[in-house]
């Protein structure tokens, strides 16, 4: 037992260190040089509609007694995210975006999606759904129960239909176009649906991956256990990046922050945490089982800006 012990704590430090170097010294280059980076002197704001920490269960308490509601949690420069709740039946008319790719995080309930060059599907709590730029899709709420679904964009995504609607908006003209629609690929191993259960139950040694991988936006999976980190270093401020903001979608389990100028929050399943640039954090999984949290942002492979020397 004790051997098994110690190799354990061999593997993790042989991780941690790892995660400590940089892109250069993993790749077997020379160390890397330090650099040096601007930081205002005075935090970053949160601006709203954006929160250090948002709780489904005090979204869902402020929409109670509501069918349908949707509630804005990130609406910045680089992504625009919002929660919203279907009842059981209601449709999502044909529609595409002629620039964006669009993605979707299911917290509860069951939905029908039909998406172009795509058998339907049924996605259902902990699915993940995209769509690439003109693709045309629709999605219908099933079953008995509403159903919660966490949708993202790109920054003042556009959005065109292909048949006239009904209702026209105040101020607005629904004019006919072309613009030689092709459904883009998908690329990059993206994948139309996957669901986080499936994917755990499929292999033993799940740690996540990229969902989204898109010029202008990427989500990835990050999945693991408390239980196989190190123990917490408080003086760790981790890191923080210096174009866009980042957040996070939880997916399972519980997810601990330190976030500068915020203390520490222990975000569950559903919330969603938001961290401006600037702003060094420190994410982990958190608690007794399994924990997963579903990371974005603005650029594919985003700067991660650690202290240099032990803080």
């Amino acid at each position: 037992m004790a051997s098994n012990t110690a190799r354990l704590a061999a593997a993790i430090g042989a991780i941690t260190v790892l995660c400590g170097l940089s892109l250069a010294q993993r790749r077997g280059g020379p160390p890397e040089a330090v650099s040096y980076a601007p930081k205002p002197t005075m935090l970053t704001n949160y601006t709203p509609p954006h929160k250090p920490h948002t709780k489904l269960a005090e979204v869902k308490a402020k929409h109670k007694g509501e069918a349908e509601w949707s509630e804005w949690v990130v609406k910045d420069d680089y992504l625009w995210s919002q929660y919203i709740q279907s009842a059981p039946g209601s449709m999502v008319s044909p529609r595409f975006h002629p620039d964006t790719r669009e993605w979707w995080v299911i917290l509860e309930g069951q939905i029908r999606f039909q998406i172009e060059g795509q058998q339907p599907f049924v996605a259902r709590r902990r699915s993940m759904v995209q769509v690439p730029a003109q693709t045309i899709y629709s999605m219908e709420t099933v079953g008995d129960q509403p159903a919660i679904r966490f949708e993202t964009n790109i920054h003042n995504a556009q959005t065109l239909l292909p048949e006239r609607p009904r209702v026209q908006a105040p101020g607005i003209e629904f004019v006919p176009v072309k613009l030689g629609r092709r459904p883009f690929p998908y690329g990059h191993e993206n994948k139309p649906h996957i669901n986080l259960d499936d994917l755990v139950a499929a292999s033993p040694n799940y740690s996540g991956g990229r969902f989204v991988w898109d010029d202008r936006g990427v989500a990835n999976i990050i999945y693991g256990y408390n239980s196989k980190l190190p123990p917490v270093n408080d003086n760790d401020r981790g890191h923080l990046h210096p174009e866009c903001a980042e957040f996070w979608v939880i997916l399972q389990g519980l997810i601990r922050y330190p976030i500068e100028g915020q203390g520490v929050v222990i975000a569950s399943e559903g919330d969603v945490v938001y961290v401006p640039k600037f702003t060094y954090h420190a994410p982990r999984w958190w608690g007794d089982g399994p924990s997963c949290r579903l990371a974005m942002n603005g650029y594919p492979d985003i700067a991660h800006l650690r202290d240099a020397a032990p803080h």
